[in-house]
Protein backbone atom coordinates (compact mmCIF):
# COMPACT_ATOMS: atom_id res chain seq x y z
CA UNK A 1 0.00 0.00 0.00
CA UNK A 2 1.01 3.70 -0.47
CA UNK A 3 2.48 5.88 2.30
CA UNK A 4 -0.33 8.49 3.52
CA UNK A 5 0.90 11.87 1.88
CA UNK A 6 3.18 13.95 4.70
CA UNK A 7 1.03 17.21 5.46
CA UNK A 8 2.06 20.58 3.79
CA UNK A 9 2.43 22.22 6.90
CA UNK A 10 4.96 19.42 7.69
CA UNK A 11 7.02 19.80 4.31
CA UNK A 12 7.89 23.37 4.68
CA UNK A 13 9.32 22.77 7.91
CA UNK A 14 13.19 22.70 7.45
CA UNK A 15 13.37 20.67 10.17
CA UNK A 16 11.12 17.62 8.83
CA UNK A 17 12.80 14.48 8.02
CA UNK A 18 10.33 11.96 7.52
CA UNK A 19 11.41 8.69 8.97
CA UNK A 20 10.53 4.86 10.32
CA UNK A 21 10.54 3.31 13.63
CA UNK A 22 13.18 1.98 14.19
CA UNK A 23 13.18 -1.95 15.03
CA UNK A 24 13.13 -1.72 18.61
CA UNK A 25 11.51 -5.44 19.38
CA UNK A 26 14.80 -7.11 17.44
CA UNK A 27 17.38 -5.10 19.92
CA UNK A 28 17.76 -7.26 23.22
CA UNK A 29 20.02 -7.63 25.84
CA UNK A 30 22.78 -5.08 25.96
CA UNK A 31 22.27 -3.62 22.60
CA UNK A 32 19.06 -2.01 23.46
CA UNK A 33 19.97 -0.76 26.82
CA UNK A 34 22.47 1.44 24.78
CA UNK A 35 20.01 3.17 23.45
CA UNK A 36 17.36 3.04 25.84
CA UNK A 37 16.53 6.47 28.33
CA UNK A 38 14.39 5.41 31.22
CA UNK A 39 15.54 7.91 34.17
CA UNK A 40 12.75 9.82 34.97
CA UNK A 41 14.92 13.12 34.93
CA UNK A 42 15.96 12.01 31.84
CA UNK A 43 12.61 11.41 30.02
CA UNK A 44 11.48 14.71 31.19
CA UNK A 45 14.54 16.59 29.81
CA UNK A 46 14.26 15.18 26.41
CA UNK A 47 10.37 15.52 26.22
CA UNK A 48 10.83 19.54 27.47
CA UNK A 49 13.81 20.15 24.30
CA UNK A 50 11.00 18.72 21.87
CA UNK A 51 7.89 20.68 23.73
CA UNK A 52 10.03 24.06 23.99
CA UNK A 53 11.93 23.43 20.93
CA UNK A 54 7.80 23.17 18.93
CA UNK A 55 10.22 19.87 17.09
CA UNK A 56 7.88 18.28 14.59
CA UNK A 57 7.02 14.61 16.23
CA UNK A 58 5.55 12.23 13.46
CA UNK A 59 3.12 9.99 15.46
CA UNK A 60 2.98 6.46 13.67
CA UNK A 61 0.21 4.09 13.85
CA UNK A 62 0.31 0.31 13.50
CA UNK A 63 -1.23 0.63 10.24
CA UNK A 64 1.13 2.23 9.06
CA UNK A 65 -0.99 5.94 8.84
CA UNK A 66 1.58 8.86 9.87
CA UNK A 67 0.93 12.33 11.32
CA UNK A 68 3.13 15.45 11.97
CA UNK A 69 2.72 17.46 15.02
CA UNK A 70 4.17 19.17 17.87
CA UNK A 71 4.14 18.51 21.63
CA UNK A 72 2.14 20.84 22.90
CA UNK A 73 2.55 20.06 26.79
CA UNK A 74 3.82 17.75 28.89
CA UNK A 75 2.24 16.97 32.79
CA UNK A 76 5.20 14.65 34.72
CA UNK A 77 3.18 14.28 37.54
CA UNK A 78 -0.37 13.46 35.94
CA UNK A 79 1.93 11.49 33.19
CA UNK A 80 0.54 12.91 29.94
CA UNK A 81 1.51 14.50 26.83
CA UNK A 82 -0.81 16.54 24.87
CA UNK A 83 -0.20 17.32 21.22
CA UNK A 84 -1.50 19.33 18.65
CA UNK A 85 -3.98 17.60 16.69
CA UNK A 86 -6.73 18.83 13.92
CA UNK A 87 -9.96 16.46 14.69
CA UNK A 88 -10.43 16.76 10.41
CA UNK A 89 -7.41 15.18 9.27
CA UNK A 90 -7.67 11.22 8.20
CA UNK A 91 -4.78 9.91 10.01
CA UNK A 92 -5.61 11.91 13.32
CA UNK A 93 -8.80 9.53 13.28
CA UNK A 94 -6.66 6.41 12.61
CA UNK A 95 -4.30 6.71 15.40
CA UNK A 96 -7.65 7.55 17.71
CA UNK A 97 -9.02 4.28 16.05
CA UNK A 98 -5.35 2.19 17.03
CA UNK A 99 -5.43 4.33 20.49
CA UNK A 100 -1.35 3.74 20.12
CA UNK A 101 1.77 5.20 17.95
CA UNK A 102 5.33 5.61 17.89
CA UNK A 103 6.38 8.62 18.07
CA UNK A 104 9.89 9.92 16.64
CA UNK A 105 11.43 13.47 16.56
CA UNK A 106 14.90 14.59 15.92
CA UNK A 107 17.13 16.60 18.27
CA UNK A 108 20.06 17.88 16.20
CA UNK A 109 21.89 14.62 14.77
CA UNK A 110 19.42 12.25 17.22
CA UNK A 111 16.93 10.51 16.38
CA UNK A 112 14.26 10.38 19.85
CA UNK A 113 11.46 7.33 19.20
CA UNK A 114 9.17 6.14 21.92
CA UNK A 115 5.64 4.74 22.04
CA UNK A 116 2.36 6.09 23.25
CA UNK A 117 -0.59 4.32 24.48
CA UNK A 118 -4.01 5.42 25.64
CA UNK A 119 -4.15 8.18 22.21
CA UNK A 120 -7.76 10.02 23.17
CA UNK A 121 -8.86 13.25 20.84
CA UNK A 122 -9.56 16.22 23.31
CA UNK A 123 -11.49 19.51 22.17
CA UNK A 124 -10.98 23.03 23.65
CA UNK A 125 -12.89 25.88 23.38
CA UNK A 126 -10.85 26.81 19.88
CA UNK A 127 -8.39 24.07 19.55
CA UNK A 128 -8.56 19.85 20.03
CA UNK A 129 -5.26 17.91 21.11
CA UNK A 130 -4.21 14.26 21.05
CA UNK A 131 -3.60 13.38 25.19
CA UNK A 132 -1.38 10.22 25.87
CA UNK A 133 -0.14 8.04 28.70
CA UNK A 134 3.82 8.84 29.72
CA UNK A 135 6.55 6.93 28.02
CA UNK A 136 8.11 4.69 30.28
CA UNK A 137 11.43 4.30 27.75
CA UNK A 138 12.43 6.73 25.28
CA UNK A 139 15.71 5.53 22.63
CA UNK A 140 18.08 7.49 21.27
CA UNK A 141 19.83 6.87 17.64
CA UNK A 142 22.61 8.76 16.03
CA UNK A 143 21.65 9.51 12.98
CA UNK A 144 24.27 7.82 10.39
CA UNK A 145 25.02 10.92 8.06
CA UNK A 146 26.45 13.10 10.25
CA UNK A 147 27.46 14.07 13.60
CA UNK A 148 31.27 14.08 13.70
CA UNK A 149 33.37 14.60 17.38
CA UNK A 150 36.64 15.13 18.15
CA UNK A 151 38.19 12.62 20.45
CA UNK A 152 38.95 14.06 23.82
CA UNK A 153 42.43 11.65 23.88
CA UNK A 154 44.33 10.82 21.61
CA UNK A 155 42.87 8.41 19.69
CA UNK A 156 44.54 5.79 16.67
CA UNK A 157 43.50 3.73 14.08
CA UNK A 158 46.62 0.75 13.62
CA UNK A 159 46.92 -0.59 9.80
CA UNK A 160 49.28 -1.71 7.06
CA UNK A 161 50.17 0.59 4.10
CA UNK A 162 47.70 -0.73 1.74
CA UNK A 163 50.51 -0.20 -1.12
CA UNK A 164 53.16 -1.64 1.27
CA UNK A 165 51.76 -4.20 3.73
CA UNK A 166 55.03 -4.78 5.42
CA UNK A 167 54.40 -1.12 6.80
CA UNK A 168 52.60 -0.74 9.92
CA UNK A 169 51.38 2.37 10.97
CA UNK A 170 49.76 4.24 13.87
CA UNK A 171 47.68 7.53 12.32
CA UNK A 172 45.78 9.61 14.23
CA UNK A 173 41.93 10.01 14.24
CA UNK A 174 41.29 13.47 14.04
CA UNK A 175 37.52 13.06 14.67
CA UNK A 176 34.93 10.39 13.93
CA UNK A 177 30.87 9.75 12.86
CA UNK A 178 29.13 6.76 12.89
CA UNK A 179 29.69 6.62 9.19
CA UNK A 180 33.19 7.18 8.86
CA UNK A 181 36.45 9.16 10.58
CA UNK A 182 39.45 11.27 9.17
CA UNK A 183 43.04 10.10 9.68
CA UNK A 184 46.10 12.33 10.20
CA UNK A 185 48.95 11.09 7.81
CA UNK A 186 52.59 12.18 7.44
CA UNK A 187 53.86 12.32 3.92
CA UNK A 188 57.34 13.79 4.85
CA UNK A 189 57.22 9.74 6.91
CA UNK A 190 55.59 7.55 4.50
CA UNK A 191 54.30 6.88 1.19
CA UNK A 192 51.07 8.64 0.15
CA UNK A 193 47.43 6.94 0.52
CA UNK A 194 45.22 7.75 -2.31
CA UNK A 195 41.81 8.22 -2.75
CA UNK A 196 39.94 4.93 -3.12
CA UNK A 197 42.25 3.11 -1.31
CA UNK A 198 40.53 0.27 0.70
CA UNK A 199 42.30 -0.68 4.47
CA UNK A 200 41.73 -3.83 5.84
CA UNK A 201 41.77 -4.82 9.34
CA UNK A 202 42.64 -1.58 11.07
CA UNK A 203 42.25 -1.44 14.69
CA UNK A 204 40.84 1.37 15.56
CA UNK A 205 41.27 2.68 19.08
CA UNK A 206 38.86 5.62 20.12
CA UNK A 207 39.33 5.29 24.04
CA UNK A 208 39.67 2.38 26.52
CA UNK A 209 36.69 1.17 26.12
CA UNK A 210 35.78 1.86 22.75
CA UNK A 211 38.12 -0.29 20.35
CA UNK A 212 36.93 -2.56 17.29
CA UNK A 213 37.88 -3.82 13.89
CA UNK A 214 37.02 -1.72 10.65
CA UNK A 215 37.61 -1.81 6.66
CA UNK A 216 37.86 1.85 5.71
CA UNK A 217 37.11 3.01 1.97
CA UNK A 218 39.34 6.47 1.50
CA UNK A 219 36.67 8.83 0.30
CA UNK A 220 39.52 11.95 -0.20
CA UNK A 221 42.75 13.14 0.74
CA UNK A 222 43.60 17.10 1.15
CA UNK A 223 47.01 18.44 2.12
CA UNK A 224 48.31 21.33 3.98
CA UNK A 225 46.90 19.82 6.87
CA UNK A 226 48.11 21.37 10.83
CA UNK A 227 51.26 22.83 11.60
CA UNK A 228 53.06 21.27 8.83
CA UNK A 229 52.10 21.40 4.97
CA UNK A 230 53.39 17.75 5.15
CA UNK A 231 50.53 16.42 7.01
CA UNK A 232 47.26 14.96 5.32
CA UNK A 233 43.86 14.21 5.57
CA UNK A 234 42.47 11.29 5.17
CA UNK A 235 38.89 11.47 4.79
CA UNK A 236 37.47 7.81 5.37
CA UNK A 237 34.23 5.87 5.45
CA UNK A 238 33.38 2.67 7.21
CA UNK A 239 33.05 -0.03 4.83
CA UNK A 240 32.86 -2.90 7.56
CA UNK A 241 31.61 -2.68 10.78
CA UNK A 242 29.84 -5.66 12.72
CA UNK A 243 26.87 -4.81 15.07
CA UNK A 244 28.74 -4.97 18.27
CA UNK A 245 31.41 -2.39 16.42
CA UNK A 246 28.14 -0.44 15.25
CA UNK A 247 26.71 0.01 18.36
CA UNK A 248 29.99 0.65 20.29
CA UNK A 249 30.74 3.58 18.07
CA UNK A 250 27.06 4.73 18.11
CA UNK A 251 27.77 5.01 21.81
CA UNK A 252 31.18 6.55 21.55
CA UNK A 253 29.44 9.68 19.59
CA UNK A 254 26.78 10.24 21.74
CA UNK A 255 28.95 10.10 24.52
CA UNK A 256 31.30 12.52 23.13
CA UNK A 257 28.58 14.57 21.57
CA UNK A 258 26.77 15.10 25.26
CA UNK A 259 29.88 15.61 27.30
CA UNK A 260 30.95 18.96 24.43
CA UNK A 261 27.01 20.53 24.68
CA UNK A 262 27.88 20.19 28.58
CA UNK A 263 31.05 22.25 28.21
CA UNK A 264 29.23 24.39 25.80
CA UNK A 265 26.80 25.41 28.56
Amino acid sequence: TESPPTPASAMARPDFQPTQPAPIATLSGRAIDEFRVSHPSEVIALLRRVSEGNVLVQLCAPDGAVYACTLWAIDPQQRRLSFDADPAHPQVRSLIDAGEATAMAYLDAVKLQFDLRGLVLVHGRDSSALQTGWPEAMYRFQRRESFRVKPRHEALAHLRHPASPELALALRVLDVSVGGCALALSADEVPAIDAGSRLGDVQVELDADTRFVATLHVQHVSGGFGSSSRIVRLGCSFERLDGPAQRALQRFVDLTQRRHKLLSL
